[in-house]
């Protein structure tokens, strides 16, 4: 019985450590993670380092400003991820639950936690209060990449032209993208207005233009400027829809963003559409997950209350 109890102890004690390392892998600051967790800065950075004494390889590169991931991390936190996840499991088999338990990982944009997820993460809680969600919030443009890496389980994202073929994808709505501009009276507009912004012909390269860092929007509108042979003027490159389509309502350039962002964000009586020759297609807007990762109930049961949510068919 001794010996069990330890075995048993050593587990848990092994499983603790896990959980630090996934708090100081979404957080990148042992700071955070120790206030989360409740427990010292020393004793985090303490638990991290006894794990990468034991498998002899550096987990985190960390300087006085900043901490990442090595590729040794990466790989580590899919191990951790699904560690844990196969742990609580084991609990709850071993408790005789009826009801799934542990967490989701989700990432999403501010502005998709309360227009896509809210009717879905309130049907989830209902048939699995024992999961809790752990959202992280941030531009979509970064969701694939997280989930990719391994940070998180699911994310919110647009559609990429080419998916990779670790990845599933549940679509969930789509999104009219709009080429916008100021809708009050500014230089911006007056350029916009001097011309026909319908007709093939007009000229973009002296309207300033604010654009997406990254993503799946940054491909789609170089894509149509570039079936324009249009270079216009690069005002700013930010990230996120919603700083976009604050920018143009005061005025700052054009830019492009999905109706879904716009009419959430209290400024579409800010901004105007332009009647574009081409108008770019619709942002298909969904749930991406690694393949891998709907193995695990937790997960598979999110994915099935969204796809119920939004009607989607099997």
């Amino acid at each position: 019985m001794k010996q069990i109890c330890v075995k048993r102890k050593i587990a848990v004690m092994d499983m603790r450590a896990l959980q630090v390392f996934l708090s100081v892998a979404d957080s990148l600051n042992f700071s955070r993670s120790a206030e989360r967790l409740h427990l010292s800065v020393s004793a985090v950075s303490r638990t991290v380092q006894r794990l990468e004494e034991e498998l002899g390889q550096e987990l985190l590169q960390r300087d006085q400003r900043s901490m990442r991931l090595t590729p040794a991390g990466r790989a580590f936190l899919q191990y951790a991820q699904r560690s844990v996840a196969e742990w609580q499991d084991l609990r709850r088999q071993m408790r005789g639950d009826q009801q799934l338990a542990g967490e989701v990982n989700l990432f999403c944009s501010v502005t998709a936690s309360y227009s896509i997820l809210a009717p879905v993460l309130e049907a989830f809680r209902l048939r699995q209060p024992g999961v809790e969600i752990m959202l992280h919030t941030g531009d979509q443009a970064d969701g694939i990449e997280r989930v990719l890496s391994g940070q998180d389980d699911v994310a919110v994202s647009g559609r990429p032209e080419y998916l990779s073929s670790r990845l599933a994808f549940l679509s969930l709505l789509q999104s009219p993208m709009v080429v916008c501009m100021p809708a009050a009276d500014c230089a911006v507009r007056r350029s916009m207005l001097s011309g026909d912004m319908a007709s093939p012909g007009f000229d973009w390269s002296g309207i300033p233009f604010i654009v997406p860092e990254r993503g799946v929007t940054k491909d789609m509108l170089d894509g149509w400027l570039e079936r324009r042979g249009s270079k216009p003027r690069i005002y700013a490159q930010v990230a996120g829809h919603e700083a976009i389509v604050a920018m143009v309502g005061l005025g700052l350039g054009v830019g492009i963003a999905p109706e879904l962002v716009i009419q959430a964000s209290g400024m579409a009586a800010r901004v105007s559409p332009v009647p574009v020759w081409e108008p770019l297609g619709p942002l298909d807007i969904g749930l991406v997950s690694l393949s891998s990762r709907l193995a695990d109930p937790r997960v598979k049961s999110l994915w099935s209350v969204a796809r119920q949510t939004y009607g989607i068919p099997l």
